[in-house]
């Protein structure tokens, strides 16, 4: 089987997702065409060369609908021939666009393909896909959970319940995530993996000044009567400081086969190793990344000592605290350049977005394995191992 290589990454700094956010006038097919248009520029390859465009965005609808993705090759200025799909497995969207990528490269049906992502959630907002008074899941659904399902505050608070996580801890490490991405961007070392644009050239919602006083101030963000008297566990710990916020964002990675990538002279930033897709109860919704991260490590033969850098989507921090408390993992190799808390979590971005950073800081800090993993809604995740070339 051949080998699948990236070559090149890149992403947009995240910006805001609100109305007066620093990307809110950028189309969502123009915040991806970017993206398209950076890694070309940056990897010198010929765009007619691409055996397809897999993109990821999760509300594809409104401006975000019609296969984006195909538009924003169109509008990079690539050519008619190049083919392009949108893929929605929710929040790990566009790393699923990564597996299905270097799955074709490896199985010889491509030879170079770009795997990308992105979300405008300032101009299409979360669950704008869901039309008020709608029902997406059906009567099958309804019968095989007759006290309902709940949404990914409550699956958050419900994590947090059952691994004892207190607000102190959640808080805790939410200032972690601000202050290693503020210290990763003072060092530059989020300068190879960012395509400014329009002007704006950093991630807008870092704040290195917050402190865990400052988000102990802060309300539950999902405290709910009917949820309180249906969970009488929950402590209402989650807060908008202790979970990612919502933004605007597109990322991009070039795969290529070994082979490919040599014959053009191209230096791959990683190998594609080992894939993993798992689903896990809808309920707590977004554990998938314990059994997926134990799933992946299985098909790599390795263990979690081997591995010397971390990326864990945090879409909550209860999340990641719980897949630390059940893997063990050491919380200092885990999103070392800060997280989702703190850079942002612009939904089908976000998975492309994780590999970016996680590529070019393997490269910078001498790592040989990388792990990435997300949760998603509806109770799965995704789980790749990266390996140094």
């Amino acid at each position: 089987m051949r080998e699948a290589v990236v070559v090149e990454a890149v992403r947009t700094p995240m910006g805001r997702g609100r109305p007066n956010g620093s990307l809110a006038h950028v189309h969502p097919v123009e915040l991806l065409a970017h993206t398209l248009r950076a890694l070309v520029e940056r990897s010198g390859v010929d765009p007619a060369l691409v055996d397809d465009v897999i993109g990821g965005t999760v509300d594809q609808v409104g401006e975000q609908a019609m296969n984006t993705t195909r538009y924003a090759l169109l509008s990079a200025g690539f050519p008619e021939s190049v083919p392009a799909t949108t893929v929605d497995r929710q929040c790990g969207s566009s790393q699923q666009a990564v597996h299905f990528a270097a799955q074709g490269v490896m199985a010889g049906a491509y030879d170079m393909v770009v795997a990308c992502g992105v979300e405008s959630m300032s101009r299409v907002p979360m669950c704008s896909n869901v039309p008020a008074g709608t029902d997406p899941f059906g009567p099958g659904v309804a019968a095989r959970y007759p006290d309902g399902l709940v949404p990914q505050g409550i699956g958050a608070e419900l994590i947090a319940a059952k691994w004892s996580l207190s607000r102190e801890r959640m808080d805790a490490f939410a200032v972690s995530s601000h202050r290693k991405a503020a210290a990763a961007w003072e060092s530059g070392r989020f300068d190879a993996e960012i395509a400014p644009l329009d002007g704006v050239s950093r991630d807008e919602c870092v704040r290195s000044g917050t402190s865990v006083e400052v988000l102990a101030g802060l309300r539950p963000a999902y405290r709910d009567a009917a949820f309180a008297e249906r969970f009488p566990q929950i402590e209402w710990n989650v807060t908008a400081g202790n979970a990612s916020p919502v933004n605007d964002g597109a990322s991009a990675v070039l795969i290529t086969s070994a082979d490919t990538a040599a014959r053009l002279g191209l230096r791959p930033l990683a190998r594609l190793h080992s894939f993993a897709v798992t689903g896990s109860d809808p309920l707590l919704m977004l554990t998938g990344v314990i059994p997926a991260t134990e799933k992946v490590l299985r098909r790599a033969s390795l263990s979690l000592a081997d591995i010397d850098l971390f990326e864990v989507n945090e879409a909550f921090a209860s999340v990641v605290l719980a897949w630390q408390q059940e893997t063990g993992a050491d919380l200092d190799k885990v999103n070392v350049h800060g997280g989702a808390i703190a850079l942002g979590h612009p939904l089908g971005a976000s998975g492309t977005r994780l590999t970016t950073t996680l590529v070019h800081a393997m490269r910078e800090r001498g790592a040989r394995y990388g792990l990435q993993t997300m949760c998603e809604a509806g109770g799965m995740a995704n789980a790749m191992v990266l390996e140094a070339v």
